[in-house]
């Protein structure tokens, strides 16, 4: 039977590896629905790939023109929050790729429907975890990680009793800054933070993958995804990205899954699971590796890890202000009104100004959020005058 899919942010990075691996294997799948920020464009001609029956823009002003661009097609033009959540209506999984918090309605409907759903949006579990994974349980819905590291613990997790898990082990690049001074860090630019060595990014994750929040925002969706607490759960830089994660058993027992850095292989794994697929993925050559490195994070030049775990640790509210602070610094360094180094010290302030208790409801998890976001917006104001 063929597998419908909404891809709730086509137009990325993820989406695009996601279509390449539906394209390649066209009788295998259906695309129902796709979405985009404010790409009419390109989500268009998605649209028109793909023969999606629905086409969604967050952008109301973008509607028009999707509307002119689909005439014809028999592909239904829709704009707005309420629309973004009417596209997983129908699929059989969603793929749930829209970056930030705006990507959280869409996914709690799909959840609260029971889907299957597979998680590329890790803003998701971090402000919601609890609520989500509570849903799920009741719903019977299924999370699949696609984040490169969390899809390499569910594989290496694959029939194995919790009780047998001694800890998770997170590994990451180090970024474009792994070996940069502190002098040198404090003086990047947009440019040299988006420069990743080693994956393919939009620029927010590439720049978050650079000040290694984006570690810290994986260390707190591990914690809702596979029930272990902080201290169970490891970061250790390996700057070859070839061991996406690793699993520890109470044994001593080590597992770990391995791979080229192309996403198109975890994307594979939850687009196809519980069986597997085929993907163009360059494959390992262990003789021209050689050697793999290891080693710890340095939290110094790198706080952001350290306020992320620090967040997950205080609970309640305080990972929904992370990741608001984050988002919001991170756009204004991409914009060139903060340096590099600011972006951890608006999370940090905003981490000291707030006390939230857990949120109840999404209603609660998006008024933390946009509080959280005119605070930094202002508290980003007052620092470039």
């Amino acid at each position: 039977m063929t597998r419908k899919i909404a891809i709730l942010g086509a137009t990325g990075s993820i989406g695009k590896s996601t279509l390449d691996l539906i394209e390649r294997n066209p009788d295998r799948f259906e695309v129902t629905a796709v979405t985009a920020a404010t790409n009419s464009g390109s989500l268009a001609d998605i649209a028109r790939r793909t023969n999606a029956r629905l086409a969604v823009v967050a952008d109301e002003s973008r509607l028009g023109d999707l509307e002119s661009r689909l005439a014809g097609t028999g592909c239904r033009a829709l704009a707005g929050e309420s629309a973004l959540v009417e596209a997983v209506e129908g699929a059989d999984l969603v793929i749930a790729a829209i970056v930030g918090c705006a990507g959280l309605p869409p996914v709690m409907a799909a959840v609260d429907a029971g889907r299957t759903v597979a998680l590329a949006n890790k803003e998701a579990l971090v402000t919601a975890g609890g609520l989500m994974t509570d849903a799920a349980r009741k719903s019977g819905a299924t999370l699949l990680p696609v984040d490169s590291e969390h899809n390499a613990i569910f594989q290496c997790l694959a029939g194995s009793r919790p009780q047998d898990v001694s800890r998770i082990i997170l590994t990451a690049s180090g970024g474009p800054f792994r070996t940069a001074s502190a002098k040198t860090i404090g003086a990047a630019t947009p440019a040299q933070a988006v420069a990743h060595p080693n994956w393919s990014m939009g620029a927010k994750i590439s720049v978050d993958s650079a000040t290694l929040m984006n570690k810290g925002l994986e260390l707190i969706e591990a914690h809702y995804l596979f029930g272990l607490p902080s201290e169970r759960l490891d970061v250790v830089i390996h700057s070859q990205s070839v061991i996406h994660s690793m699993v520890e058993f109470v044994d001593g027992s080590i597992l770990a899954q391995l791979g080229s850095p192309d996403m198109r292989i975890p994307i594979a794994y939850a687009l196809a699971w519980p069986e597997r697929m085929s993907t163009p993925a360059q494959r390992l050559d262990f003789a021209s590796i050689a050697r793999l490195d290891f080693e710890e994070p340095d939290l110094e030049r790198f706080p952001a890890l350290r306020l992320a775990r620090e967040a997950l640790e205080s609970g309640g509210g305080a990972p929904i202000v992370l990741n608001a602070a984050n988002e919001v610094a991170v756009a204004s360094f991409l914009a060139g009104e903060i340096g590099f180094p600011d972006i951890a010290r608006l999370v940090q302030d905003a981490l000291d100004r707030a006390s939230y208790d857990r949120p109840n409801s999404i209603g609660d998890v998006l008024e933390i959020d946009r509080v959280t976001r005119e605070a930094t917006r202002a508290m980003t104001k007052a620092s470039c005058s």
